[in-house]
């Protein structure tokens, strides 16, 4: 297993000073994935500033949790949005 893409989440709450509960709730409720190696729980880098972002609008906002996951599928449908966009714009430059 490579590990150099992998973070402790004890580290991560040592760090950010957030408990182990914040984290479970986030990955149960699908905004960051956790995955477990040899009975210890690790968070991809991938998923480290979609953490930081869901930490800094629960801890400095005070959103609850719903709210965080309401959050984030409109993030998701903004990306979604803004890739079509773009392929659109693609699309017309072939016949301009």
């Amino acid at each position: 297993m490579n590990f150099e893409n992998l973070i402790l989440t004890d580290d991560i709450c040592t760090h950010y000073h957030v408990e182990h509960r914040f984290i479970h709730a986030l990955s149960e409720s699908g905004i960051i994935q956790l995955e477990i190696v040899e009975r210890k729980e690790y968070l991809p880098v991938k998923h480290i500033s979609e953490f930081e972002k869901m930490r800094r609008l629960y801890y400095e906002m005070d959103i609850n949790l719903e709210g965080l996951e309401a959050i984030q599928s409109l993030l998701e449908k903004v990306q979604r949005l803004q890739r079509d966009k773009q392929e659109l714009k693609n699309r017309l430059r072939l016949y301009e």
